[in-house]
């Protein structure tokens, strides 16, 4: 008792680094049904505290519960409070029926021990998109469902490349890229914004340039690494990017590019309805490999989940909730409301033919990697950190992007 009680501190730390990229309850409610018999409360804990009981995805959430028989008591938190949340409820032994997590917390959160397989559960994740599913798979088995995922590109303003004279079609790899910054400058335009923030924003928008370079994350101070760091302090240092992407959120970096002043924005497929809005023509491309070709980008999203209970007989209800809210006759209209990218190819082809500009978000998605995946679990988050404080000390002018990368290396060996 005394090593789980360890394991659930070590795991709160972790969930702690860790915020959300993308977008307070109690535990189970003591009038809940045993045995999984229909009637009763089954608790809902999810990271969507913006969508209200009257939103699309509250009154799915609802009839969902009542189609299983049962009544939901649904809770929206912010992400790093709902996976704090989850470790102290489940240490209490009171955690909810079913959860939505962001997916690096997964294998955290298995670590703990309070994780059901979905295999034992009976869930069917033979559809799911294999990278996608990946992001929640720990020694080979799946701990949730996926509700679908999103990711990374680069939104352009078609008037400044018009204005600058830079083809969106030539940028191939990191020299066009750059090429075309110095262009877009030297006709009086901004370059490109995007989040170095010291939080898992600023992580989750260096990966594709780190993994574009062919980075390794268990070695941050590689050739390769540095080439990553060092392209985006070439481009901080030269004023192709403003020096507040330290501070940036994903969100302040986005109204940056909705100004209509830059070139590119690098941000995620949640900002297509504001794309909409911004009042510019605008278009997407991949993120750039270094030398060529789509860089991996990390996936974002969800993973719906079925905590551990004392009560085994609550997993029938559980299982059925959880199908519903991933069935593809809902997933359609999740998604959507969402801005996320199906987890199935069936609903991507419904989503690209509803909207063909989802289309590169589709493509990008296939090509994205889960953060967590490749065996690092739980240690992401204590190279995350280290990761994110090298970006931030080159793009201040601390350390040069080695020195910085070879203090992070260090400190990563260290949590690990």
């Amino acid at each position: 008792m005394r090593n789980t009680r360890r394991t659930l501190i070590a795991a709160i730390a972790a969930v702690g680094a860790l915020t959300s990229v993308a977008a307070c309850g109690g535990g189970s409610d003591s009038s809940a049904s045993g045995s999984g018999k229909a009637g009763g409360t089954y608790t809902f804990w999810d990271p969507y505290p913006q969508f209200d009981a009257y939103s699309a995805w509250g009154k799915l959430v609802t009839k969902c519960g009542t189609d299983a028989g049962v009544k939901i008591k649904r809770t929206g938190m912010d992400t790093t409070d709902l996976g704090n949340k989850a470790l102290l409820a489940a240490q209490q032994g009171n955690a909810p029926d079913v959860m939505m997590v962001d997916n690096p917390v997964v294998s955290t959160l298995v670590e703990a021990g309070i994780l059901n397989k979905t295999s034992d559960l009976g869930l069917d994740t033979k559809s799911i998109q294999k990278n996608i599913l990946g992001a929640g798979t720990i020694d080979g088995s799946a701990y949730g469902v996926p509700i679908g995922a999103n990711t990374l590109a680069l939104y352009y303003n078609k008037n400044v490349l018009s204005a600058a004279k830079v083809d969106p079609a030539s940028i191939k790899d990191w020299a066009s890229l750059t090429a075309a910054l110095k262009k877009v400058k030297a006709a009086g335009k901004k370059g490109i914004t995007f989040s170095a923030i010291n939080t898992e924003e600023g992580s989750f928008q260096f990966l594709p340039w780190f993994w574009g370079a062919g980075g390794d994350l268990t070695k941050l101070n590689s050739a390769k690494g540095v080439a990553a760091l060092s392209l985006w302090k070439q481009w901080v240092d030269a004023g192709y990017a403003p020096k507040d992407v330290l501070q940036n959120t994903q969100t302040t970096s986005w109204q940056e590019f909705a100004t209509g002043d830059y070139a590119f924005g690098e941000n995620g497929t949640w900002q297509l309805g504001n794309a909409e809005k911004a009042g510019f023509g605008y278009g997407v491309i991949s993120i750039p490999g270094q030398s060529g070709g789509s860089a991996p980008v990390p996936t974002g999203g969800e993973f719906v989940t079925v905590p551990v209970q004392k009560d085994s007989g609550r997993y029938d209800v559980s299982k059925k909730i959880v199908t519903c809210l991933t069935s593809s006759a809902n997933l359609l209209s999740t998604d959507t409301a969402l801005a996320y990218v199906a987890p199935t190819a069936a609903v991507q082809a419904e989503q690209v033919k509803a909207n063909p500009k989802l289309k590169p978000w589709v493509d990008a998605v296939a090509a994205a990697r889960g953060r967590t995946s490749g065996g690092l679990g739980t240690k992401y988050p204590t190279i995350s950190q280290p990761m994110w404080g090298a970006v931030q000390g080159a793009l201040s002018g601390g350390k040069s992007p080695q020195a910085a990368l070879d203090a992070a290396q260090t400190a990563a060996g260290k949590g690990n």
